[in-house]
């Protein structure tokens, strides 16, 4: 099982403030936990400047055939986005990212784990649940899975080819960010000081 809790509203409103934004909310793990409540009170607030193009409310965005049918019904409201906002857990993040590749794909929350069973997907995507998203800083891939060292502050030195050093028919994952980054105009977030990672999300999850 997981919650997804949103992240910090300062953060969320740096992340669109002044751009146009179209916002995403998937509710597919609603029975476990997603902020609802908060998320409509949020998402009322960034209306109210009349830069939000569209909201789509549906659920599992991480089955690619319904997302993509949804999305089609909202392409007029996508395209006048600057950013597309999402509240879900990170698989949903890297699905609509994949999926609207010439868009900045922004994560409004963050996912942290609960012991139990852990829900299906069948993208190739996977969300850690580490309570501390790196998706608004890696182009909407993560690290954290992407990575077969879970590093966040760049490649290591076994790359090669661009394949991992630890699965050779793995591509690194960092060349991928990178890619990412390059493509949606956003290389100046690897000039970001060092991400420090917070393991302690996990450990008070496990308590």
């Amino acid at each position: 099982m997981l919650i997804t809790q949103l992240k910090a509203k300062e953060t969320i409103v740096s992340l669109v403030e002044g751009k146009k934004v179209f916002i995403i909310n998937c509710q597919g793990c609603k029975e476990v936990h997603f902020p609802e409540k908060e998320a409509v009170a949020l998402q009322k607030e960034l209306a109210a400047d009349g830069n939000v193009t569209g909201i789509l409310t549906t659920d599992y965005i991480c089955n690619p055939e319904n997302m993509k049918l949804r999305l089609k019904r909202y392409e007029s409201k996508i395209e006048a986005a600057d950013v597309v906002l999402v509240f879900s857990c990170g698989v949903g993040v890297q699905t609509i990212a994949e999926y609207l590749e010439d868009k900045k794909v922004y994560a409004a929350c963050d996912t942290i784990r609960l012991p139990g069973f852990q829900g299906v997907t069948t993208l190739e995507y996977n969300c850690d649940q580490c309570g501390e998203c790196y998706l608004n800083l890696t182009g909407g891939i993560c690290p954290i899975t992407a990575c077969s060292k879970s590093l966040v502050n760049g490649q290591c030195g076994g790359t090669k080819n661009g394949k991992c050093e630890v699965d050779p028919d793995m591509e690194c994952g960092w060349e991928r960010i990178y890619r990412r980054l390059e493509e949606i105009g956003r290389l100046d977030l690897l000039k970001c000081p060092t991400q420090v990672r917070n393991y302690a999300t996990d450990d008070e999850v496990s308590k």
